[in-house]
């Protein structure tokens, strides 16, 4: 026998963001409803617990189609929760003695982090149990949350465990962003500039133009930039072409090259949303230096992070050659040559495989001395 054959299995993506989003009526059913009530467990961070009391009353309430097994799990929040292998461990053990089937729901609610461990223990229990998240930051509701990756750190390098896996469903609420610390109410909005740079120029005029606004909450005006930004990530997972990234480019993961690395530099002390500002700062210093990009739309660039409220000179940049360790990191992540994104002027980005180290280093200098006026 010699079999070489082709399949496919069709996946539906189910993406809901309105405030009050569990309140009201008229949020559609999200449960297959096979089998009578599903059991359900619901996993949180409990930085949430303790900053939104009513909040597991508001999603247990919001979702009645569940029959929820066993209290709220509470895990910690940010990058310990992935970079500590007991955490894992003994949530798997929870969702094992919590008696979930394949038909099962686990309601994860948090920040991106966690949202990626709970996503992980989910598709790892009984080879994957039914996800629905709830993202609570600006930067689980402007990229992660949409996506279909989960991981956990390991060996100092980020995700370097997880799955590829469709949530059942991700719902995003912008009320619940009113009680985020500032540092992590400005963390989304660099992945809405990436996307924006990367795909819808007039998404960028749009946060460049409110970028004081914004980094002052105004969720008036915040709620829509989140939602195109969520938008752009979805169709590019669902409509790219590539959705478990087989190829050798992540045009998603402009600026994330360094992004990573700085993180891992930092010992996960700095955040991801504030690590990709820096990166995508470094990306288009160096598409400038490369004369593909403008000198005044680098700048423009640069600027509008920094009205947002990122701060982009960072001590490790004093350190460009372990940043530039990062570059081989990504490729090897795939496989394949080394290929980032580069800009030639916003909403045309493109992979670029030729990347001159020297130039890369001259590009982290120029970021490193910039004098910046952003919030600390």
């Amino acid at each position: 026998m010699d079999l070489n054959l082709e399949f496919s299995a069709g996946y539906h993506h189910r993406v809901l963001m309105a405030r009050g989003l569990l309140r009201g009526a008229g949020r559609p059913p999200l449960m297959a409803g096979d089998d009578g009530p599903a059991r359900a467990c619901l996993v949180l961070d409990k930085g949430l617990a303790t900053a939104r009391p009513g909040f597991v009353e508001e999603v247990t309430g919001g979702l009645p189609e569940l029959d929820w097994q066993r209290p709220p799990y509470l895990v910690p929040g940010g990058e310990p929760a992935k970079n500590d292998p007991s955490v894992l461990e003994d949530l798997l053990r929870h969702l094992h003695d919590a008696h979930l089937c394949r038909r099962s729901y686990v309601v994860a609610a948090g920040g991106g982090a966690v949202l990626d461990l709970v996503g992980l223990a989910a598709a790892l229990t009984h080879r994957g149990v039914r996800l629905i998240r709830l993202s609570t930051t600006t930067l689980g509701q402007a990229d992660s949350a949409v996506g279909v990756k989960n991981g956990v750190n390991r060996f100092g390098k980020k995700n370097f465990l997880g799955t590829f896996a469709p949530p059942w469903a991700v719902l995003c609420d912008p009320d619940w962003l009113t009680s985020l610390r500032d540092y992590d109410w400005r963390s989304g909005f660099s992945e809405a500039v990436k996307v924006a740079l990367l795909k819808d120029p007039d998404l960028f005029e749009t946060l460049d133009g409110q970028a004081d606004a914004l980094r002052e909450r105004d969720l008036d005006r915040a709620t829509p930039v989140l939602a195109r930004s969520a938008e752009l990530h979805t169709l590019h997972i669902v409509r790219g072409g590539d959705p478990f990234e087989w190829r050798t480019a992540r045009p998603l993961d402009f600026g994330h090259w360094a992004a990573h690395k700085l993180e891992q530099m930092s010992g996960f002390r700095l955040g991801h949303g504030h690590a990709v500002a820096i990166g995508l700062a470094i990306d288009v210093t160096y598409s400038a230096l490369a004369g593909l990009l403008s000198a005044s739309q680098a700048e423009r660039i640069c600027g509008c992070l920094e009205r947002l409220g990122f701060v982009l000179p960072h001590p490790l940049l004093s350190e460009p050659n372990p940043l530039l360790d990062g570059l081989e990191e990504f490729r090897e992540h795939l496989g394949g040559p080394l290929t980032i994104t580069l800009l030639r002027a916003p909403g045309e980005g493109f992979d670029a495989t030729d990347i001159d180290p020297a130039r890369m280093q001259d590009a982290i200098r120029q970021v490193a001395a910039r004098a910046s006026s952003a919030c600390p």
